[in-house]
């Protein structure tokens, strides 16, 4: 940014692919906890009570439920300036 506070055209531009980024890369984050999230459900639900099983179903779960919430996160705060 110039001392006068106006963004030049170039800096726009620039500004809108990092924002495209972010919103892309949230979906995928998303898309990636809601498949996570459905498979360890799935290993839930067909399972037996091993300790190997429930340590995997943990473990999907956990991590899908962090990409989840950081894909709606980063979707969420990332302002759409067209």
């Amino acid at each position: 940014m110039n001392p006068i506070g106006l963004e030049s055209g170039f800096e726009k531009s620039q500004k809108n692919i990092i924002m495209n980024f972010k919103r892309i890369f949230g979906a995928i984050l998303t898309i990636l906890g809601v498949t996570g999230l459905i498979y360890s459900a799935v290993l839930f639900v067909n399972g037996s009570l091993g300790l190997d099983n429930v340590k995997l179903m943990i473990t999907y779960g956990v991590l899908s439920l962090l990409f989840f919430i950081t894909g709606i996160s980063l979707v969420r705060t990332t302002k759409d300036e067209a």
